[in-house]
């Protein structure tokens, strides 16, 4: 009598791989596609400012002012010197800015707590109000553009915006790093 041998005790026999996935295709980086990309970050930045700049225009305010305010109003209390660091603007650019700012009521500034040289920025009521309208109606933009491509869309622009920030700006998103640094 024969003994059969069990099927997985044969060093002679091929058992072929289980069917691996496709490969992941590589992103285009021709010209082409590099320009189109170019492009859609031109329109795409041209039609959310196009919100904004319909608001300070009234005001005669513009989109250096709006930057200010921005992020003015989500660090409360930034020093000059790291406003400019975000905004990597010149010192006297920067200064008639805040200035008309200043001036209308929309900054106030303190001296400095332990230097007294630093000048502390924060938005007034005015500058909340401000800053919020202006909000509100990039908001709406980003919001319908958000449900219109979806969740992983989103995760996907995301993850390029972040790509093409230098690592202090990435650290000041996360939160692990200072408006200096950026």
């Amino acid at each position: 009598m024969l003994k059969a041998k069990p099927r997985y005790a044969s060093a002679d026999r091929f058992v072929p791989p289980p069917k691996l996935p496709p490969p992941t295709p590589v992103v285009d980086l021709g010209e082409a596609e590099m320009r189109a990309a170019q492009d859609l970050l031109f329109f795409g930045y041209r039609d959310f400012t196009d919100v904004a700049d319909k608001v300070l225009e009234e005001l005669e305010l513009g989109r250096a002012h709006h930057r200010a305010l921005h992020f003015i109003g989500r660090n409360p209390g930034i020093t000059v010197s790291g406003l400019l660091a975000i905004l990597r603007i010149k010192k006297q650019s920067l200064a008639r800015v805040l200035n008309a700012l200043i001036d209308e009521g929309y900054v106030g500034q303190a001296a400095g707590f332990e230097d007294r040289r630093l000048r502390l920025l924060t938005l007034t009521e005015k500058g909340h109000a401000l800053e919020e309208t202006v909000f509100a109606a990039q908001r709406d933009k980003i919001a319908k553009a958000y449900q219109a491509v979806g969740p992983q869309a989103v995760q996907g622009f995301r993850m390029v915006m972040r790509a093409m920030m230098d690592h202090g700006a990435r650290a000041y998103m996360d939160g692990t790093g200072s408006p200096e640094d950026t």
